[in-house]
């Protein structure tokens, strides 16, 4: 049994294997207000509540490595300055990370890039239509001077782009507070600037929406069937989606009757590519089918919790 708090990413991503109502968003470090109610027998909830902070961190990436996928993946945000006639001014900007996930916006707007300006940088990335995940960075617009950094911002936004850039439109937010969110409507966490800047974005993140396509349309049998096995719960099922695949598991959308759930199915081990995530769902939905014509015993701890997003 296993469940997490609300922490934003993973994801990748929805807090898994927890049930909880709607709510107004808040922003708040970490949640303390979140109901937890077993899916299928209420007495275990307590129990899987107390094991949760270390098994969640076992199934799915932190919320620093979420916020710095986000951003790897992002080509585009809204920057946020307060101009000299003190009006708070929203523009879109595309961008590249640095190493250390700090984004380098393209500027030519007169009047936004004032050196050391107060500003924020909101970006988010959609996940195959149903989730968006989201970051905030909070810092201070700098103007990079420094021929070594100009050339690897540059070397990053041809890779990113196809495209050169005007190293004078280069602009740079030095990161001070980052704030995560899941989705739309969901609580926020302020993520520690130092564990940002050290997580490492998710090696999946360049084909997992393919992976995740290929799935959900050649393999949507399979994807049902996993669920069913790996899942614990007595809803009545009308579809099965996976949303978004990470190198510790996967996370799906379950639409029955009663609403659309999240639930996390973690991997037996840790992958790092394409040929390892295919396996690793392979063997899954192989013992799936074997446990469900009963050929074989279930050799996994059932998920026993689902999150209601809607």
């Amino acid at each position: 049994m296993w469940s997490s708090p609300p922490s934003l990413l993973s994801s990748p991503l929805p807090s898994s294997a927890i049930l909880f109502s709607k709510k107004p968003a808040s922003l708040r470090a970490v949640s303390t207000s979140t109901v937890r109610v077993r899916a299928v027998v209420a007495a275990a909830a307590a129990s899987a509540a107390a094991a949760a902070p270390v098994f969640a961190a076992r199934v799915r990436p932190s919320a620093a490595e979420v916020a710095r996928t986000v951003v790897e993946l992002a080509p585009s945000g809204t920057l946020s300055v307060v101009g000299p006639d003190g009006w708070p001014l929203g523009i879109g900007a595309r961008f590249v990370a640095d190493a250390a996930g700090a984004p380098a916006l393209c500027l030519a707007t007169t009047g936004v890039s004032a050196p050391d300006a107060p500003s924020s940088f909101h970006v988010e990335f959609p996940q195959s239509g149903a989730r968006t995940p989201q970051c905030t960075m909070l810092g201070a617009l700098t103007k990079p001077t420094d021929e070594s950094v100009l050339k690897k911002l540059s070397t990053r936004w041809e890779r990113k782009f196809g495209e050169e850039i005007n190293q004078d439109l280069l602009y740079l937010i030095s990161v001070e507070r980052v704030l995560h969110m899941e989705d739309f409507n969901e609580d926020g966490m302020w993520v520690v600037p130092s564990e940002y800047n050290s997580a490492e974005p998710d090696p999946l993140r360049n084909f997992a929406e393919n992976i995740v396509e290929e799935f959900n349309s050649k393999h949507a049998e399979d994807v049902h069937r996993i669920y069913n096995i790996y899942v614990e719960s007595d809803l009545q099922v009308a579809d099965v989606k996976m949303i978004w695949v990470d190198r510790l598991g996967f996370d799906l959308h379950v639409h029955s009757g009663n609403g659309v759930f999240a639930v996390r199915i973690p991997f037996s081990r840790e992958v790092s590519d394409e040929k390892g995530v295919k396996s690793s769902f392979n063997m899954m939905s192989h013992h799936a089918w074997e446990v469900e014509k009963s050929y074989a015993s279930p050799e996994f701890e059932k998920v026993q919790f689902l999150k209601k997003v809607r």
